[in-house]
């Protein structure tokens, strides 16, 4: 069983550039065609005050931090027996290019079912620019598998 005397552990945080060719990439890899996510003028035109970034864009800036999922780490988890369960995102406020995005992940949850045979890890992060607005929000749910 997972160590539940570490929920609401904060990890470390740390920043990322949002850059116009890593939304551009981003937005063509998940088949965005909307030209706001790739064109500045049309990205203006449209009331953006620079390129958005598409949803779910978030996920990938965690990719930027000193670890990816460092829960793994934290809780001994062996990474063979992990399955990703869910991943949600909430935007309060919009990421554009030229922003630099500061990430914070904070152990949220762990729980079973199934009698232990399946725990749940819940990991919930912020996204915060660096005007201070919180501009998303997202809570990944791991699936942890012991028997």
């Amino acid at each position: 069983m997972l160590d539940r005397s570490r929920i609401g552990h904060e990890f470390e945080s740390f920043s990322a550039e949002v850059e116009k060719g890593r939304l551009r990439f981003f937005a063509k890899s998940i088949g965005e065609t909307d030209p706001v996510y790739w064109d500045e003028a049309a990205a203006r035109s449209a009331g953006y005050r620079n390129i958005p970034a598409p949803p779910t864009f978030p996920f990938s800036l965690d990719m930027d931090g000193p670890e990816l999922l460092p829960v793994i780490d934290f809780l001994k988890m062996d990474v063979s027996r992990i399955l990703h369960g869910a991943q949600e995102f909430e935007y309060p406020g919009m990421i554009y290019a030229g922003d630099t995005i500061t990430v914070k992940s904070k152990l949220k949850d762990i729980f079973d079912k199934k009698s232990g045979a399946l725990e749940f890890v819940v990991m919930e992060n912020s996204y915060t620019n660096q005007n201070n607005e919180v501009v998303a929000k997202s809570t990944c749910t791991l699936v942890y598998r012991n028997a």
